[in-house]
């Protein structure tokens, strides 16, 4: 029997692609653990993390006991925040460009008005950067031009009050900005800004140190699909969607997923996929999209909650950018529901604290549904044996809506 018919799993490799984050891979571990933990506490399992014994990325080990089965899951973090930080090595001058060819980007090809018909609050996380950096600039040269004008006010003719007010007001300006970029870390519009100018630079096709990490993440899963686990798991999450959907259309293309091997899973989270695959140059993206959603050598559950305003809820990422293929499988969407699984009280803790409601899908839920992060990644059921016979949600969007649809040959 092929043994992607398989559901029950003993041993699991995990292969986690994350966001445009900058921020070291250990935070995912921290998360992992403290999460976990929380979760297994609630709902009675048992989840342990040990060292990860092999060399190699970076990752952990976890070791379950979850729906009377005992499982070894093996964790690796597929690391770009490198490319991230290099991407974000920007001056203010440079950022505020970024915002005109951005802004641009999204406007010119028309790609902002179809995104604005699918969900509202990623498009305005996406407006938050241009609004919030143009504001500080405002402030700036308003602050400026009042102190201009108040020591032009005091200053004596013959010490060229006009000439030294406008010296100290021009001066003021970029020690306004840096004071507001030293403090990007609560307000998030450069860190904001640089994510999208990150796609929209090329309009919506990889740059090419991009490619090159891919397709080492795209060899590292190929050789795992070898190693005798049971199931390959690959979690992308938020722009880490994206990237898995071009990787897993390129692996399954060069024959990589052996016939007698481990299964492959595929798993979305808060995936942001229509801001990339709208943009006009993203030929490349919908072919791997158009690709991925007919194949059969992996099961594919894309997994958002309306209660995220930083993704395309209930999005379908293939139908929407409007390249679903004749016979399309998947993905299946389904809603993490944050309203109903979470209580009201801890609804209410996270309702506004938008960037981690974007990660709660890694996290604990203190009233879980179906969806369950520790489950799908050390439980004992395979990622489609898990959701086998599961609905899609009723309220997702599957109509075509991008204005782009052409793809690469």
């Amino acid at each position: 029997m092929d043994s992607r018919d398989q559901t029950r799993v003993a041993r699991r490799r995990v292969f986690y692609i994350p966001g445009y984050d900058p921020i070291h891979p250990r935070r995912y571990r921290e998360l992992y653990r403290k999460e976990g933990a929380a979760q297994a506490a609630l709902s009675g399992y048992r989840v342990m993390l040990r060292p990860k014994p092999v060399k190699g990325g970076y990752g952990w080990l976890v070791e379950s006991r979850i729906e009377d089965a005992t499982v070894v899951a093996e964790m690796e973090v597929l690391v770009w925040s490198d490319i991230v930080r290099d991407s974000m090595d920007s001056g203010i001058v440079a950022t505020y460009g970024q915002l005109l060819r951005t802004a641009w980007a999204y406007i010119g090809s028309g790609a902002l008005w179809r995104l604005m018909r699918l969900r509202k609050g990623p498009i305005i996380a996406a407006l938050y950067p241009i609004f919030m950096l143009l504001a500080q600039l405002v402030l700036a040269l308003g602050l400026g031009a009042a102190l201009a004008a108040a020591i032009a006010l005091v200053a004596p003719l013959w010490l060229g009050g006009a000439w030294l007010g406008l010296a100290a007001g021009l001066a003021l300006v970029p020690l306004v900005l840096r004071w507001f970029k030293a403090r990007d870390g609560k307000l998030f519009a450069y860190y904001l800004m640089h994510d999208y100018a990150y796609s929209a630079r090329s309009n919506g096709a990889n740059p090419p140190e991009l490619e090159e990490r891919m397709a080492r993440f795209r060899q590292a899963i190929a050789e795992a699909l070898q190693g005798g686990y049971d199931e390959v798991l690959v979690v992308g999450h938020s722009s880490g969607a994206h990237l898995g959907v071009s990787i897993l259309a390129d692996l399954i293309r060069a024959g990589g997923v052996p016939a007698q091997g481990a299964v492959l899973s595929f798993l979305t989270l808060g995936q942001v996929v229509p801001m990339v695959s709208f943009l006009p140059k993203a030929e490349r993206l919908r072919a791997d999209l158009n690709y991925l959603a007919a194949r059969d050598e992996l099961s594919w559950i894309d997994v958002t909650a309306p209660g995220d305003g930083c993704a395309f809820a209930l999005c379908d990422p293939v139908s929407v950018s409007g390249v679903a293929p004749a016979g399309k499988r998947w993905p299946l969407v389904i809603s993490a529901a944050f309203t109903q699984t979470l209580s009201p009280a801890r609804w209410k803790q996270l309702r506004w604290r938008f960037f981690r409601l974007h990660f709660q899908y890694l996290c604990a839920f203190d009233r879980p549904g179906d969806y369950d992060y520790f489950r799908i990644t050390a439980g004992p059921l395979t990622l489609g044996a898990r959701f086998a016979g599961r609905p899609p949600s009723k309220s997702r969007i599957e109509r075509a809506v991008s204005r782009h649809t052409s793809m690469a040959a």
